[in-house]
Protein backbone atom coordinates (compact mmCIF):
# COMPACT_ATOMS: atom_id res chain seq x y z
CA UNK A 1 0.00 0.00 0.00
CA UNK A 2 1.56 3.36 -1.02
CA UNK A 3 1.74 6.39 1.30
CA UNK A 4 -1.12 8.20 -0.43
CA UNK A 5 -3.48 5.30 0.16
CA UNK A 6 -2.31 5.01 3.76
CA UNK A 7 -2.95 8.72 4.37
CA UNK A 8 -6.40 8.43 2.77
CA UNK A 9 -7.19 5.38 4.92
CA UNK A 10 -6.09 7.13 8.13
CA UNK A 11 -8.01 10.29 7.21
CA UNK A 12 -11.14 8.20 6.68
CA UNK A 13 -10.79 6.67 10.13
CA UNK A 14 -10.23 10.08 11.74
CA UNK A 15 -13.22 11.63 9.95
CA UNK A 16 -15.41 8.70 10.93
CA UNK A 17 -14.34 9.05 14.57
CA UNK A 18 -14.97 12.80 14.40
CA UNK A 19 -18.53 12.42 13.11
CA UNK A 20 -19.29 9.65 15.58
CA UNK A 21 -18.02 11.74 18.49
CA UNK A 22 -20.07 14.71 17.31
CA UNK A 23 -23.28 12.74 16.77
CA UNK A 24 -26.09 14.63 18.42
CA UNK A 25 -29.00 12.88 20.10
CA UNK A 26 -32.46 13.97 18.96
CA UNK A 27 -34.29 16.47 21.13
CA UNK A 28 -37.11 14.77 23.04
CA UNK A 29 -40.65 15.99 22.49
CA UNK A 30 -44.19 14.80 23.24
CA UNK A 31 -47.08 14.54 20.79
CA UNK A 32 -50.01 16.33 22.45
CA UNK A 33 -52.42 13.80 20.96
CA UNK A 34 -51.16 11.54 23.74
CA UNK A 35 -53.13 13.78 26.13
CA UNK A 36 -56.15 14.47 23.90
CA UNK A 37 -58.65 13.38 26.56
CA UNK A 38 -57.07 15.54 29.26
CA UNK A 39 -56.64 18.56 26.95
CA UNK A 40 -60.27 18.38 25.88
CA UNK A 41 -61.26 18.87 29.53
CA UNK A 42 -58.63 21.30 30.81
CA UNK A 43 -55.87 22.76 28.64
CA UNK A 44 -53.92 24.77 31.27
CA UNK A 45 -53.82 21.96 33.84
CA UNK A 46 -52.67 19.42 31.25
CA UNK A 47 -49.92 21.67 29.91
CA UNK A 48 -48.83 22.37 33.50
CA UNK A 49 -48.45 18.60 34.04
CA UNK A 50 -46.29 18.31 30.94
CA UNK A 51 -44.11 21.09 32.26
CA UNK A 52 -43.78 19.24 35.57
CA UNK A 53 -42.68 16.12 33.67
CA UNK A 54 -39.79 18.13 32.23
CA UNK A 55 -41.18 18.29 28.68
CA UNK A 56 -39.77 21.17 26.62
CA UNK A 57 -40.95 20.46 23.07
CA UNK A 58 -44.40 19.46 21.82
CA UNK A 59 -45.91 18.40 18.52
CA UNK A 60 -49.37 19.90 18.17
CA UNK A 61 -52.66 18.14 17.53
CA UNK A 62 -55.09 21.05 17.32
CA UNK A 63 -55.68 23.87 19.80
CA UNK A 64 -58.55 22.30 21.79
CA UNK A 65 -61.08 25.12 21.51
CA UNK A 66 -58.53 27.88 21.96
CA UNK A 67 -57.59 30.44 19.35
CA UNK A 68 -54.03 30.14 18.04
CA UNK A 69 -52.84 33.17 20.08
CA UNK A 70 -54.55 31.82 23.23
CA UNK A 71 -53.03 28.37 22.80
CA UNK A 72 -49.57 29.74 22.07
CA UNK A 73 -49.76 31.95 25.14
CA UNK A 74 -50.50 28.90 27.29
CA UNK A 75 -47.63 26.95 25.75
CA UNK A 76 -45.33 29.86 26.51
CA UNK A 77 -46.65 30.10 30.06
CA UNK A 78 -45.61 26.50 30.68
CA UNK A 79 -42.32 26.71 28.74
CA UNK A 80 -43.45 24.39 25.96
CA UNK A 81 -42.11 25.02 22.46
CA UNK A 82 -44.24 23.85 19.50
CA UNK A 83 -42.18 22.11 16.84
CA UNK A 84 -44.75 20.74 14.44
CA UNK A 85 -48.41 20.51 13.52
CA UNK A 86 -50.61 18.28 11.41
CA UNK A 87 -52.22 18.95 8.04
CA UNK A 88 -55.10 17.14 6.37
CA UNK A 89 -54.47 15.62 2.94
CA UNK A 90 -57.45 17.49 1.46
CA UNK A 91 -56.12 20.83 2.71
CA UNK A 92 -52.69 20.09 1.28
CA UNK A 93 -54.33 19.28 -2.06
CA UNK A 94 -56.68 22.27 -2.25
CA UNK A 95 -55.24 25.05 -0.09
CA UNK A 96 -51.54 24.48 0.64
CA UNK A 97 -51.01 28.23 1.02
CA UNK A 98 -53.44 28.22 3.98
CA UNK A 99 -51.59 25.27 5.52
CA UNK A 100 -48.38 27.28 5.29
CA UNK A 101 -50.06 30.36 6.75
CA UNK A 102 -51.44 28.39 9.71
CA UNK A 103 -48.06 26.78 10.36
CA UNK A 104 -46.41 30.19 10.36
CA UNK A 105 -49.03 31.45 12.82
CA UNK A 106 -48.30 28.49 15.12
CA UNK A 107 -44.58 29.12 14.86
CA UNK A 108 -43.75 25.52 13.95
CA UNK A 109 -40.87 24.27 11.83
CA UNK A 110 -42.60 21.09 10.65
CA UNK A 111 -45.94 20.20 9.08
CA UNK A 112 -46.92 16.52 8.98
CA UNK A 113 -49.61 14.68 7.04
CA UNK A 114 -50.72 11.53 8.86
CA UNK A 115 -52.92 9.76 6.31
CA UNK A 116 -53.31 9.26 2.57
CA UNK A 117 -57.04 8.77 1.84
CA UNK A 118 -58.06 5.39 0.42
CA UNK A 119 -61.15 3.19 0.59
CA UNK A 120 -61.10 0.35 3.08
CA UNK A 121 -57.85 -1.61 2.85
CA UNK A 122 -57.31 -0.85 -0.83
CA UNK A 123 -54.12 1.22 -0.84
CA UNK A 124 -52.38 0.91 -4.20
CA UNK A 125 -50.02 2.54 -6.68
CA UNK A 126 -52.74 4.94 -7.77
CA UNK A 127 -52.86 6.40 -4.26
CA UNK A 128 -49.05 6.68 -4.28
CA UNK A 129 -49.16 8.59 -7.56
CA UNK A 130 -51.83 10.97 -6.25
CA UNK A 131 -49.97 11.52 -2.98
CA UNK A 132 -46.75 12.19 -4.87
CA UNK A 133 -48.42 14.94 -6.88
CA UNK A 134 -50.07 16.55 -3.84
CA UNK A 135 -47.08 16.27 -1.49
CA UNK A 136 -44.45 17.54 -3.93
CA UNK A 137 -46.55 20.60 -4.79
CA UNK A 138 -47.52 21.38 -1.18
CA UNK A 139 -44.02 20.64 0.09
CA UNK A 140 -42.52 23.16 -2.32
CA UNK A 141 -44.95 25.85 -1.14
CA UNK A 142 -44.19 25.06 2.51
CA UNK A 143 -40.43 25.03 1.88
CA UNK A 144 -40.68 28.51 0.36
CA UNK A 145 -42.12 29.63 3.72
CA UNK A 146 -39.29 27.99 5.67
CA UNK A 147 -41.38 24.99 6.77
CA UNK A 148 -40.36 21.35 6.39
CA UNK A 149 -43.08 18.96 5.23
CA UNK A 150 -43.16 15.30 6.26
CA UNK A 151 -45.45 12.33 5.70
CA UNK A 152 -46.12 9.89 8.55
CA UNK A 153 -46.63 6.30 7.29
CA UNK A 154 -49.22 4.14 9.03
CA UNK A 155 -48.33 0.67 7.77
CA UNK A 156 -50.47 0.21 4.66
CA UNK A 157 -47.63 1.73 2.60
CA UNK A 158 -45.48 -1.37 3.11
CA UNK A 159 -47.46 -3.69 0.91
CA UNK A 160 -45.38 -5.32 -1.82
CA UNK A 161 -45.02 -3.48 -5.11
CA UNK A 162 -42.75 -4.85 -7.81
CA UNK A 163 -39.48 -5.86 -6.19
CA UNK A 164 -39.96 -3.56 -3.20
CA UNK A 165 -42.92 -1.88 -1.46
CA UNK A 166 -45.33 0.97 -2.07
CA UNK A 167 -43.39 2.94 0.54
CA UNK A 168 -40.17 2.54 -1.44
CA UNK A 169 -42.02 3.79 -4.51
CA UNK A 170 -43.31 6.77 -2.52
CA UNK A 171 -39.84 7.58 -1.15
CA UNK A 172 -38.38 7.41 -4.65
CA UNK A 173 -40.99 9.70 -6.20
CA UNK A 174 -41.16 12.32 -3.43
CA UNK A 175 -38.61 15.11 -3.90
CA UNK A 176 -36.43 15.19 -0.73
CA UNK A 177 -36.05 18.95 -1.17
CA UNK A 178 -39.75 19.29 -0.38
CA UNK A 179 -40.99 16.11 1.28
CA UNK A 180 -39.52 13.77 3.87
CA UNK A 181 -40.90 11.47 6.55
CA UNK A 182 -41.82 11.19 10.18
CA UNK A 183 -41.15 7.63 11.30
CA UNK A 184 -43.50 6.12 13.85
CA UNK A 185 -41.63 3.18 15.35
CA UNK A 186 -44.89 1.32 16.03
CA UNK A 187 -46.18 1.82 12.49
CA UNK A 188 -42.93 0.55 11.01
CA UNK A 189 -42.81 -2.54 13.23
CA UNK A 190 -46.55 -3.34 12.97
CA UNK A 191 -46.57 -3.98 9.18
CA UNK A 192 -43.50 -6.21 9.49
CA UNK A 193 -40.64 -3.78 8.91
CA UNK A 194 -37.52 -3.08 11.00
CA UNK A 195 -37.26 0.55 12.22
CA UNK A 196 -33.46 0.36 12.56
CA UNK A 197 -33.05 -1.02 9.04
CA UNK A 198 -35.45 1.60 7.71
CA UNK A 199 -33.47 4.48 9.26
CA UNK A 200 -30.27 3.05 7.78
CA UNK A 201 -31.87 2.57 4.36
CA UNK A 202 -33.13 6.16 4.25
CA UNK A 203 -30.68 8.02 6.53
CA UNK A 204 -31.55 11.50 5.26
CA UNK A 205 -35.31 11.17 5.02
CA UNK A 206 -36.44 10.99 8.68
CA UNK A 207 -35.95 14.33 10.49
CA UNK A 208 -38.77 13.37 12.86
CA UNK A 209 -39.34 10.19 14.85
CA UNK A 210 -42.43 9.11 16.79
CA UNK A 211 -41.30 6.90 19.65
CA UNK A 212 -43.95 4.34 20.43
CA UNK A 213 -43.52 0.85 21.88
CA UNK A 214 -45.78 -2.16 21.25
CA UNK A 215 -47.10 -4.71 23.72
CA UNK A 216 -45.29 -8.04 23.39
CA UNK A 217 -47.43 -10.56 21.52
CA UNK A 218 -49.34 -8.01 19.43
CA UNK A 219 -50.16 -9.33 15.97
CA UNK A 220 -49.23 -6.90 13.20
CA UNK A 221 -50.99 -6.03 9.96
CA UNK A 222 -50.68 -3.78 6.91
CA UNK A 223 -54.02 -2.01 7.11
CA UNK A 224 -53.13 0.89 9.42
CA UNK A 225 -55.32 -0.22 12.31
CA UNK A 226 -54.53 -1.38 15.83
CA UNK A 227 -55.78 -1.38 19.40
CA UNK A 228 -54.33 1.77 21.00
CA UNK A 229 -54.10 -0.10 24.30
CA UNK A 230 -51.17 -2.03 22.82
CA UNK A 231 -49.13 1.19 23.21
CA UNK A 232 -46.84 0.52 26.19
CA UNK A 233 -44.11 2.37 28.07
CA UNK A 234 -40.92 2.74 26.02
CA UNK A 235 -38.52 -0.08 26.74
CA UNK A 236 -41.17 -2.57 27.85
CA UNK A 237 -42.49 -3.75 24.48
CA UNK A 238 -41.16 -5.59 21.42
CA UNK A 239 -39.64 -2.56 19.67
CA UNK A 240 -35.92 -1.98 20.19
CA UNK A 241 -36.11 1.69 21.17
CA UNK A 242 -32.51 1.74 22.41
CA UNK A 243 -31.07 0.66 19.06
CA UNK A 244 -33.40 3.02 17.22
CA UNK A 245 -32.16 5.97 19.28
CA UNK A 246 -28.53 5.06 18.64
CA UNK A 247 -29.06 5.13 14.89
CA UNK A 248 -31.24 8.25 15.11
CA UNK A 249 -28.37 10.06 16.85
CA UNK A 250 -25.91 9.06 14.13
CA UNK A 251 -28.06 10.13 11.18
CA UNK A 252 -29.23 13.45 12.58
CA UNK A 253 -32.89 12.94 13.49
CA UNK A 254 -33.85 16.32 14.98
CA UNK A 255 -36.77 15.40 17.24
CA UNK A 256 -37.75 12.08 18.84
CA UNK A 257 -41.37 12.53 19.85
CA UNK A 258 -43.06 10.32 22.42
CA UNK A 259 -46.57 9.39 21.32
CA UNK A 260 -48.69 7.21 23.58
CA UNK A 261 -52.26 6.74 22.38
CA UNK A 262 -53.30 4.45 25.22
CA UNK A 263 -55.60 5.37 28.11
CA UNK A 264 -52.53 5.13 30.39
CA UNK A 265 -50.53 7.94 28.77
CA UNK A 266 -50.52 10.11 31.90
CA UNK A 267 -48.69 7.32 33.73
CA UNK A 268 -46.67 5.90 30.87
CA UNK A 269 -45.25 9.09 29.34
CA UNK A 270 -43.25 10.02 32.49
CA UNK A 271 -41.95 6.45 32.59
CA UNK A 272 -40.98 6.68 28.92
CA UNK A 273 -39.19 9.97 29.56
CA UNK A 274 -37.24 8.30 32.39
CA UNK A 275 -36.32 5.41 30.08
CA UNK A 276 -34.95 7.79 27.46
CA UNK A 277 -32.99 9.67 30.08
CA UNK A 278 -31.22 6.43 31.04
CA UNK A 279 -30.12 5.94 27.43
CA UNK A 280 -28.02 9.12 27.47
Amino acid sequence: MNMRLIRTFILGILLSAFYMSNAQAPKIAVQLYSFRTQLAKDVPTTLAKLNTMGVKYVELAGTYGKTIPEFLALLQQFNLTPIGSGADFADLATQPEKVAKDAKALGVKYVVCFWIPHEGDDFNIGHVQKATEVFNKAGKILREQGITFCYHPHGYEFRPYGKSTLFDELAQKLDPQYVNFEMDTYWIKHPGQDPVAMLKKYPNRFPLLHLKDRKIGTVGNQNGRTDVETNVTLGTGDIDISSIMKVASKIGVEYAIIEDESSRSETQVPQSLAFLQKLK
